[in-house]
């Protein structure tokens, strides 16, 4: 089985009714793989409305994963170690080494250098692929 972590940008290009971006989601879904998207990517993304209806069918797809108190730290902790600010992107990071220790993991992301820089301050096995 494999995990899919979906960032902003493959968020944007699902709202955006990217064609390449859907086919992954809907083979991902279809696989039974796990689609997980972090609660701070929904709310840089989520405006709501019609416009968003999309994006709303997208996320009936993923688990959105809570950026509860354990995660908030693990999260600011990353941030410390890489000496970056950027807590939503720290957050994709996290939610994939999360999944990567039993399942194959890809991140789907508009920024691959700065997801590379951080899962690999995680010691993550991921796979990372452009949105």
């Amino acid at each position: 089985m494999t995990a899919l972590v979906l960032d902003a940008g493959a968020l944007i290009a699902l709202d955006r009714d990217n064609r390449a971006m859907w086919a992954r989601l809907r083979a991902a879904s279809d696989a039974g793989d796990i689609v997980a998207v972090p609660a701070g990517v929904v709310a840089q993304t989520w405006r709501g409305g019609r416009r968003q209806a999309h994006l709303a069918r997208a996320l009936m797809h993923c688990h959105e994963v809570a950026l509860d108190g354990a995660v908030a730290r693990a999260c600011g902790r990353l941030c410390a170690q890489t000496d970056t600010n950027d807590v939503i992107d720290a957050s994709v990071a996290v939610a994939a080494a999360h999944f990567a220790p039993v399942e194959h993991t890809v991140i789907a992301t508009s920024d691959p250098d700065d997801i590379a820089a951080l899962t690999s301050a995680l010691n993550a096995q991921v796979s990372i692929q452009r949105a």
